[in-house]
Parts: C-alpha cells; sequence; structure tokens
C-alpha cells in the first residue's frame, strides 16, 4: 500500500509502514529538525517541512493510508491541571479532515493519547470524518502486549471507507523485559550519594531496593507520573517521554538511559539516525510512534482489507 505521514516526527509510523512493507510517498512536519532526520532516515519519502493545518493536500501524490499523529499534548493526562484546557496545539487534527477530504484514502490510521476521545471537539471532529465517508474504530494498545520492551499505551482510531468499523484482531506477544535491553557496562555511571542528588531521588531508590529486594533496576528520574519506586528489569520499561525520565541504578551507582537503549526501547531500528545531542535525540524518540507496533497495525489492516 502507499501512504502518506503527517506530523510524522522522527518517522515511527513512516518506518513502521515500511518494516510492514509499504510505502510512505509523502511526510511532513512543521519542525525543521524532525523533518531533517525523517529525510535522513527515509530518504525516498517527499519531505515538506510546513503547518500542515495551511497546507494544500491537492498536491499530495495519490495514496491508500493516511498515518498521521496530530499533537497530543493539549489531551495528555501527563499535563496535569494544565489538560482540557484551551490549548491550540489540539486544533492540529483538523488537518487530518482536511487531508481526507482532499485526498479521500481508503484508510485512516491515526494516532494519539487516549484521552483525544475525551476532547470536546470529539464528536465534531468525528462526524466530519464520517460526513467524508469514513467509519471508525477507536483501538486503544499497550505498546508492550506488541512486542515493544515499553508500556506505552496509545489511541489509534482505524478510519476506513466501508459500512462497517474496521476492528483489528491483534496477536499479543509475551512481553520483552528491560533486561534485555539495558547494557549495564555502558553509559556515563555516577556515585548515587553525591552533594547534587535530590533527596527525592534517593528516597526512590531506597524503596526501589527495598520493594525489589535487588541493588539493579531502574528508578523514574523525576516525579511527576512517574511512581515513587523503582522498577524491575523483569519488566517492560514505563513510557519514555521527550525528556530523560528513566534512570538505571547498580549498587551504589546510576545513569540516566543512553540514546542507544532509547531508541531500543521505541522498538526503532539501530540503522536509524540520530542527533548527537542526547535532549535533541531524546525528544525526537519520546514523542514517536513505536515502529514495530505501528508494523503489526498495519500488517492486520492489510490483512482484513
Amino acid at each position: 500500500m502507499d501512504c502518506i505521514d503527517l506530523f510524522a516526527g522522527l518517522g515511527g509510523q513512516t518506518t513502521g509502514a515500511v518494516l510492514a512493507g509499504h510505502r510512505v510517498l509523502w511526510a511532513a512536519n512543521h519542525w525543521p529538525v524532525a523533518v531533517e532526520y525523517h529525510s535522513m532516515n527515509h530518504p525516498e519519502t517527499i519531505h515538506s517541512c510546513q503547518d500542515l493545518q495551511q497546507a494544500d493536500f491537492s498536491q499530495v501524490p495519490a495514496h491508500d493510508v493516511l498515518l498521521a499523529s496530530p499533537c497530543c499534548q493539549g489531551h495528555s493526562k501527563a499535563r496535569g491541571k494544565n489538560a482540557n484546557r484551551h490549548d491550540a496545539s489540539r486544533s492540529t487534527a483538523w488537518a487530518v479532515v482536511a487531508a481526507a477530504e482532499a485526498c479521500r484514502p481508503q484508510v485512516l490510521l491515526v494516532e494519539n493519547v487516549p484521552e483525544f476521545l475525551e476532547w470536546s471537539l470529539y464528536p465534531a471532529w468525528a462526524d466530519a470524518l464520517q460526513r467524508l465517508g469514513y467509519t471508525l474504530a477507536p483501538h486503544i494498545v499497550d505498546a508492550a502486549d506488541y512486542g515493544v520492551p515499553q508500556h506505552r499505551v496509545r489511541l489509534f482510531l482505524v478510519g476506513t471507507r466501508s459500512a462497517r468499523p474496521l476492528h483489528l484482531e491483534l496477536q499479543k506477544s509475551v512481553p520483552v523485559s528491560a533486561r534485555q535491553v539495558i547494557e549495564l557496562d555502558a553509559g556515563n555511571w555516577s556515585p548515587i550519594h553525591k552533594p547534587t542528588r535530590s533527596a527525592k531521588t534517593l528516597a526512590r531508590i531506597e524503596r526501589g531496593r527495598r520493594d525489589l529486594r535487588t541493588d539493579t533496576f531502574l528508578i523514574p528520574y523525576y516525579g511527576s507520573g512517574s511512581g515513587l519506586t523503582g522498577r524491575s528489569l523483569d519488566r517492560p520499561i514505563g513510557t519514555l517521554t521527550t525528556r530523560e525520565r528513566w534512570a538505571v541504578v547498580r549498587g551504589d551507582q546510576m545513569r540516566m538511559l543512553t540514546v542507544e537503549e532509547q531508541r531500543d526501547f521505541m522498538s526503532f531500528p539501530a540503522c536509524t539516525r540520530l542527533p548527537k545531542n542526547k535532549a535533541l535525540a531524546t525528544h525526537l524518540l519520546g514523542n514517536a510512534v513505536a515502529p514495530e507496533l505501528e508494523k503489526q497495525l498495519l500488517t492486520a489492516i492489510a490483512r482484513a482489507a
């Protein structure tokens, strides 16, 4: 199938589509850095750096599948009390409607956080797509159930030009543990007890040792939405975000995840080109769709078509 990718970012949806055997003809994002690295990793794709709310979709190549990941920050509970306030970022979802109206692909696959369904304008947004002939099937899935070594719960809306919604049958797999990703001999380790270490971080480490009964585990490095204790290496890691969130503890030392570990936790191929700047690489990875999950979703769509 031929695809296009809106709000493509680093290219999680594009990479997943390619892994599933499809072609991504065109990809767009408003952030030049994202377009730069998407272009490096997918040189065969036509790229556009623009505000997609102003795009002329009549110029986009003909395609079978429209992939889209409109901005999720305005919906996410991770924003705490700031969630659900007026946020212009939420209006990016209307670009999906504009593209669907202009191009009329057979399939839409829209990724966002589950709270997208609670958006006050979601009924109007869904109605607009339905008036264009699409039936919508929401799927809320955890990437850890499908071969990604990370608990990452996301909404995938499957829109099809069919009489009935297309509910996918996805085959769950054995979870991939953090231990299969973490390289204990890699990274920049530092002493746990040093003058600049936060008391809250020290408390999480002590609780982790007590609760997990081991001296090698993961901890959330900052508190909001991350929990208050350690996490076993025998589980998938928790959700990666656009800032460094997870640290590895081993004995009396600790370190943050390496870029390579973050890449692997997101299920990007080892050949993926990323910025040398760690904060920038972390942002691109944490904002992406897990390619392995995307591959399985698109494979299921092709099988059901």
